[in-house]
């Protein structure tokens, strides 16, 4: 069988990439392999995991190009290069244009730090989305992973999973919290979903 072909895209620690490349060394994806890491920024600490992991990686920066045409034009070559078939957000922190997505129809899956639709769209990433769960006074929140479409955070649901706020969360540690009990678990699962759903030419199986 082949595999599917799975790039990474990654911004800064690369957490999310460590809890996919452990899951696949696992044996848990079967259908599916991740062929390149793609970076944001050349400092990021995901790139050195991805090398531990000898997974082949590139670095795209938007500041390097005069405009988003150019910037995403360059990130379609790498991709063709390493004949990639499925795109993973893991952390990425810049914006792919919806031209970019529309290119890409159920191909491109992100994991958000909440239960969407709550505290999701334009503006709420990274920290932001803790700091609106806390200040909203919610009892429970969690991680998402959906698929990318041209609307912020407004693909399909792939997967969801709660975990409770604890009393004297901060920002900061809601966040650990959330990744540790919910993406780590739910984004590794949604991969090799998606990477089987590929494989098989079928529609996505709960």
């Amino acid at each position: 069988m082949k595999k599917v072909r799975i790039a990474v895209f990654v911004s800064g620690n690369g957490s999310n990439l460590q809890a996919i490349i452990d899951y696949e060394r696992a044996g848990h994806i079967p259908h599916g392999e991740i062929a390149l890491v793609l970076s944001s920024r050349a400092d990021a600490y995901a790139l050195s995991r991805a090398a531990l992991a000898n997974i082949p990686s590139a670095v795209v920066s938007r500041k390097e190009f005069s405009d988003t045409a150019e910037f995403e034009k360059k990130i379609e070559s790498v991709l063709r290069e390493f004949k990639i078939d499925l795109i993973v957000l893991a952390g990425y922190m810049t914006i792919l244009s919806a031209d970019f997505v529309k290119k890409y129809p159920e191909r491109i899956i992100n994991v958000h730090p909440s239960l969407i639709p709550s505290f999701c769209g334009k503006g709420y990433y990274g920290l932001r989305v803790h700091e609106a769960a806390l200040n909203y006074g919610v009892k429970v929140t969690g991680a998402t992973v959906h698929f990318v479409n041209e609307v912020p955070d407004g693909g399909r649901i792939i997967l969801q999973k709660s975990v409770m706020i604890r009393k004297g969360e901060t920002p900061e540690s809601l966040q650990t919290h959330v990744m540790r009990n919910a993406e780590w678990i739910i984004l590794p699962r949604a991969v090799e979903m998606v990477a089987k759903m590929i494989a098989k030419g079928r529609e996505l199986e709960e």
